[in-house]
């Protein structure tokens, strides 16, 4: 009944934001081939939006509640609406504010709000630069953080947890867009049932996420020096103590775990009909820890199931909830998906792109470190690669995992595959602070005497002296001019003019 309150082309959003847990990235998917004729198509699907609906009465015993006339966002269920935020936080750049911010101010109509949703909306409007305030969490849970502060104090002990609570609670200090935003997008799981464990997420979240960046970075290059360092022979013998550790670990993996494993084990290889009843297995992941789920993977053999399978195993991971650790998710996208990108030597099958972008817009920040990361590092990646991996900038990733993309771009050695896949990320015009815009420059400008007959190297630089001439400084001017003199395509002379109307600094 609601979907019948939209044309064609505005129902098919609507449809695709009411498709389960990835419905924002198809209703991106779809808006994406719906401007393609009609380029007002936005704007006209938030403006139904936000109009007055007359809102049928219940019947009950006492003759029913009187009509109301309510916006018809807040007609929808819960779902269709964190699919909107999660949406609208994607395409905001497109979006007039004065639109935004009505529907916005309609949501908040809601009679019965979702602290999901009114955190997700408090989001957007910090990212429109509006005076919010208020935190993200409640006055409520602010009151028990506090309790709990004073309770984990202990007068006898001056260091460890203790100097994180021994002084006055502070005031609450709005945080940047950037943290925000990863917030408002993690907190699915964690805000339909409890108040108090999305405040604490958002305590914990930059820490944490400060922590994993760290053991990651740590961890690879740690494994690339031992690698580089060994001898086919010491290979041969860690591979043998590998095999026996593994024999070791399956034994004393817990029965209920290795039932499961199994159990999947045989539903894969028999190629049976998926059922409900299958995808319920998976739930066994949430027991595991690292070790565990690494274990589970080698006893499916995750890394050589077949593509046509993809879409059925993703689609049952996805279901789990609450959602899986950051360590869960990384061991099972390095098993499941990782091996099959590296090895592409043609354009990704529909199954694998369908598996990729489902899992990365469910758990951007794994994908990010094991999957996106490990192909940029790789030396012979070609278009396939950076075809996959655009999409997934394109259509799964916000601004903030953008840049997080192009910092790693900066630790990497620069080919043509990767030279595609940093215009995409320009294009889509991820917010660089001046610090990491130089290091950008300095880049750019070392790697110009390999790419003087680039013509993508060019669009790259076509793209910078456009998008982000407010950030060129003389220094970068200088840089710049001699950089082009290098030069040797089409785009040259294009190349210098646009250096040329870049104004003083």
């Amino acid at each position: 009944m609601l979907l019948s309150s939209f044309d064609g082309q505005k129902r098919l959003l609507a449809r695709a934001l009411m498709s389960g847990v990835s419905g924002a990235h198809r209703a991106n998917t779809v808006l994406y081939k719906l401007q393609r004729t009609n380029q007002n198509i936005l704007c006209d699907f938030i403006d139904a939006l936000s109009r007055d609906e007359l809102k049928q009465p219940q019947q009950e015993e006492d003759g029913g509640e009187p009509l109301t006339v309510k916006p018809l966002v807040c007609l929808f269920p819960a779902l269709f609406k964190q699919n909107l935020l999660s949406f609208l936080h994607l395409v905001s750049p497109a979006l007039p504010e004065d639109r935004l911010l009505r529907l916005l101010k309609c949501l908040h109509q809601d009679s019965n709000p979702n602290p999901w949703i009114t955190a997700m909306s408090s989001q957007l409007k910090r990212n429109l630069r509006c005076h919010y305030e208020e935190p993200l969490y409640s006055k409520a849970t602010s009151l028990r953080l506090q309790e709990l502060s004073k309770r984990l104090v202990n007068p006898d002990q001056t260091s460890g947890w203790t100097k994180c609570f021994g002084g006055e609670i502070k005031a609450y200090k709005p945080q940047s867009d950037a943290d925000t935003a990863e917030l408002g997008s993690q907190r699915k799981r964690k805000s339909s049932g409890n108040a108090l464990d999305a405040g604490g997420d958002q305590m914990g979240q930059q820490s944490k996420r400060m922590k994993l960046d760290v053991s990651v970075n740590q961890h690879v290059v740690q494994h690339k020096q031992i690698m580089n360092n060994k001898t086919p022979e010491r290979l041969e013998i860690d591979a043998v103590a590998e095999t026996a550790k593994s024999d070791s670990l399956r034994n004393s993996l817990p029965d209920h775990i290795k039932a499961s494993a199994l159990q999947i084990k045989d539903l894969l290889d028999s190629q049976a009909e998926w059922e409900q009843s299958f995808t319920d297995v998976f739930r066994v992941l949430n027991d595991c820890d690292l070790q565990q789920v690494e274990e589970f993977c080698r006893i499916l053999c995750l890394s050589d199931i077949p593509e046509h399978t993809l879409p059925k195993v993703c689609s049952s991971i996805l279901a789990l909830s609450p959602d899986l650790s950051y360590s869960t998710a990384a061991a099972l996208i390095r098993s499941l998906l990782l091996h099959k990108v590296l090895l592409l030597t043609k354009p990704a099958s529909r199954c694998l792109v369908t598996a990729v972008t489902s899992v990365c817009g469910r758990y951007p920040r794994p994908m990010c470190h094991t999957l996106i990361g490990p192909v940029l590092e790789e030396k012979n990646i070609g278009p396939p690669q950076a075809e996959l991996l655009n999409r997934l900038i394109e259509g799964c990733l916000d601004s903030h995992y953008r840049l997080l993309v192009v910092q790693m771009t900066l630790k990497t050695v620069w080919s043509e595959a990767v030279l595609s896949v940093i215009h995409s990320l320009l294009e889509s015009k991820p917010v660089l602070d001046q610090e990491l815009f130089s290091q950008f420059i300095h880049q750019l400008v070392t790697h110009e005497i390999h790419f003087t007959k680039s013509v993508k190297f060019a669009k790259i630089v076509l793209t910078v002296l456009t998008k982000y001439s407010s950030n060129v400084t003389a220094e970068h001017k200088q840089s710049l001019s001699k950089c082009l003199m290098q030069n040797e395509t089409f785009l040259k002379k294009s190349l210098q003019a646009a250096l040329k109307r870049i104004g003083p600094t």
